[in-house]
């Protein structure tokens, strides 16, 4: 077992400069709390930038030295940078529209330049001290590039990727020019995590329609890989908050707190300084809770902290005038000698006061405008050891997906949230014992230790799985094997699909039709006397007859209702009805007919709704739709429902591929059974023909094939080398 390297923007410490002379000290965030267990053990290193502008290179050195000494890697970045990937496209491209905040986006293309060249400057930092034995995990919006691009530098390494901000709708995300190089970068990860499911769903539809990845639950297929997409929830360090709420220092600032407001009820809100916080919403729902409850005038505060944070940025300047000109307007309107409706802050507060605060307030007011989990509402539950206190939650921030027992508003809805502080304030002691005890258990349990726990967990199944399905795939050692057992054979059967194994799908079927490779291909497997062909199709028999009909070769048509030896006509399957079909086609029609794009292909013996062309929702609603309404008929007629590549097939129940592939296996003794294919039809093949065949998925959806390849070109290509038997034979 190798070492665990975590990548992140920032290093878990704060690099000071004290006149000339530089100290390092520990951060307080919940990510270096949960990962600290992590990156200290052992040879394990935390990888990112130290948070300075260094570029003398005996500094550097000296830093880096210090650093390792505490299991820490610098990378060290110019200010041009960090002004350009950090300040530019992170915080300029990436967080707008990830909270939906498009509006502020700017896309400029040295902003894109600079995020790649960051991001190859952190993979260059990775590659210097990984093993192909060590495990990555790379935090957050900053590096999305860099998952894809330790792939393409060690293939076999083990990944995962945790995004700790939401992930946009597809409509958003589609606006970003470098939107397909940003979704590419992150599926170069092995498991990709996010706070809740909408995030990861959001993630999962854009790759489906930008990248058009064949996504099957949470299991994304892309470039011959399985990636797992999840949600996590991260906790805090709950504990630490608990027995914070015990500290003396703390228990010395909750008495000056007590005597500073003890005839007052105290809302509290604490964030950083952000256009996505929901800040000035939150004071308009204040101001209009004054107006429409003048019972709390001069009984109810507002503690409002706000940390500074980007305030040289337009956006935040103005937010943060905002802010000052609102509170100053409310405090003017309804302040007396003796009392201040908010107590407005902007500056940072140690944590000893932060608890005090938590352990004081009444309502505890979270009301971000999109946040990917939002870590104050968790930190205020841990504090409240006395099971005491209301939480207001906007129903925008990840935490309302776990903390179900707070007052949910809408951040959009200003008389919502004024109604939620309001009730929370006039709230009886045992509802707020309820819900707090309730809150309590959750973030008690789902601590950031149990999410780092969880999430390496499942790192480790989804590598296991990823090796398992690796092991199946047709690479040289199985190829060989193939070889010798082809080589060694006197009579061969081999049976091969048409759509998506021989030849890759078109937007029209009628385009799929055989190129000069294929027919190469097949005449070479033909030239040899020991080969028998099989042609295996749901196709219509006018279709394989136009194109194979003229070779030496058996098809079957139909998935089995129809088949055709060498030099013979085309025989039906006995017993075959198709009377059913002047029931079932008027419905399919009516879906076609408000489905643009979709079509009804008529056979003989089936019916095939093509959706290929469909936008891809659209074409799962229907299809669903679909399914759902003709199931019944089809069953009460002795009829198959047969979901297959982007169409579904109704058929007779007693026609399938394996049967008919079964039936040509048993016409003489076969050495050596192949068989090839991409579709869930083909699966009764795999399952039909006899445990010493070689039966073949292409693709990378589960099967009941023995091996895997990746698409019609590892097909073509692995058909001239058993084709070309005479060299790799004297290969083996």
């Amino acid at each position: 077992m190798g070492k665990t390297i975590i990548v992140s923007n920032r290093l878990p410490v704060k690099l000071t400069d004290n006149n000339g002379e530089l100290s390092f000290s520990p951060s307080e965030g919940g990510l270096a709390t949960g990962l600290g267990s992590i990156y200290k053990q052992g040879n394990n290193v935390w990888i990112g930038w130290p948070g300075m502008d260094i570029d003398d290179p005996a500094e550097q050195r000296e830093i880096q030295e210090a650093l390792l000494e505490e299991n820490l890697k610098a990378v060290f970045l110019t200010q041009e940078e960090i002004n350009q990937y950090y300040e530019g496209f992170s915080n300029e491209v990436i967080w707008p529209v990830f909270h939906y905040m498009n509006t502020y986006a700017k896309y400029q293309q040295s902003y894109w330049d600079f995020y790649v060249k960051v991001n190859k400057k952190f993979v260059k930092a990775v590659l210097e001290i990984a093993e192909k034995d060590d495990v990555l995990w790379i935090q957050d919006y900053q590096l999305l590039l860099m998952p894809g691009l330790i792939r393409k530098a060690m293939p076999g390494i083990s990944v995962g990727f945790f995004q700790h901000i939401p992930f946009p709708s597809f409509e958003l995300f589609r606006l970003i020019p470098w939107r397909s190089e940003i979704l590419e970068g992150m599926l170069g990860a092995d498991l990709i995590g996010f706070h809740t499911y909408d995030d990861a769903r959001h993630f999962a539809h854009a790759c489906r329609r930008l990248l058009a990845t064949k996504n099957s639950s949470n299991v994304i297929n892309f470039d011959n890989r399985a990636i797992l997409v999840d949600s996590f929830p991260m906790g805090i360090d709950a504990l630490k908050f608990e027995r914070l709420s015990n500290n003396p220092d703390v228990l010395k600032e909750i008495q000056y707190l007590r005597d500073n407001f003890s005839d007052f009820k105290m809302v509290l809100s604490i964030d950083r300084l952000d256009y996505s916080k929901g800040i000035m919403q939150r004071l308009q729902a204040f101001e209009l809770l004054l107006q429409i409850e003048p019972s709390f005038l001069e009984k109810v505060v507002l503690y409002m902290v706000v940390v500074p944070s980007r305030d040289t940025v337009p956006q935040y300047k103005e937010l943060r005038d905002e802010i000052d000109k609102f509170v100053g307007n409310i405090n003017a309107r309804y302040r007396t000698i003796s009392w201040q409706p908010v107590y407005y802050f902007y500056r940072s507060f140690p944590i000893e006061h932060l608890s005090a605060l938590y352990n004081l307030a009444s309502v505890c007011l979270v009301t971000p405008m999109r946040d990917g989990m939002n870590l104050v509402c968790k930190e205020y539950v841990a504090s409240r050891v006395n099971d005491d206190g209301v939480l207001v939650l906007s129903e925008m921030a990840g935490a309302s997906k776990e903390l179900i027992d707070a007052i949910i508003v809408n951040p959009n809805d200003i008389g919502a949230i004024a109604d939620a502080v309001r009730d929370g304030l006039q709230m009886s002691e045992e509802d707020q014992q309820r819900r707090m005890r309730s809150m309590r258990q959750i973030v008690r349990k789902f601590d950031i230790n149990h999410w780092v726990k969880i999430f390496m967990k499942k790192l480790g199944e989804v590598k296991q799985l990823q090796d398992s399905m690796f092991a199946k795939q047709v690479g040289f050692k199985i190829r060989q094997d193939i070889i010798r057992e082809y080589n060694k054979a006197k009579r061969r059967l081999i049976f091969l699909d048409y759509d998506g194994t021989l030849v890759g799908f078109k937007p029209n079927i009628e385009q799929a039709f055989p190129d000069v490779e294929v027919y190469t291909l097949l005449e070479r497997l033909m030239a040899d006397p020991a080969n028998e062909l099989v042609i295996v199709s749901g196709r219509d028999p006018d279709f394989l007859q136009k194109w194979f009909g003229k070779l030496n070769l058996y098809i079957i048509a139909e998935h089995g209702a129809w088949t055709k030896d060498i030099g013979e006509d085309w025989v039906q399957a006995p017993n075959l009805d198709a009377g059913w079909k002047k029931d079932l086609l008027p419905v399919m029609e009516s879906f076609s007919d408000r489905t643009p794009g979709a079509f009804i292909e008529e056979k003989a013996f089936s019916l095939v709704w093509h959706y290929r062309k469909v936008e891809e929702e659209l074409a799962e609603v229907r299809t669903n739709e679909l399914i759902n309404t003709i199931r019944y008929l089809a069953e009460d007629r002795g009829l198959q429902l047969l979901p297959g590549n982007k169409v579904v097939e109704i058929k007779n129940i007693d026609i399938n591929k394996g049967k008919a592939a079964l039936k040509v296996a048993s016409r003489r003794n076969y050495d050596f059974i192949m068989a090839l294919g991409d579709d869930h039809t083909d699966e009764d093949i795999f399952r039909a023909l006899p445990p010493s065949a070689i039966t073949i998925k292409v693709g990378t959806h589960v099967s009941a094939a023995k091996y895997y390849v990746g698409s019609f070109i590892d097909v073509r290509r692995l058909l001239h080398e058993i084709a070309d038997r005479e060299r790799e034979g004297m290969a083996v």
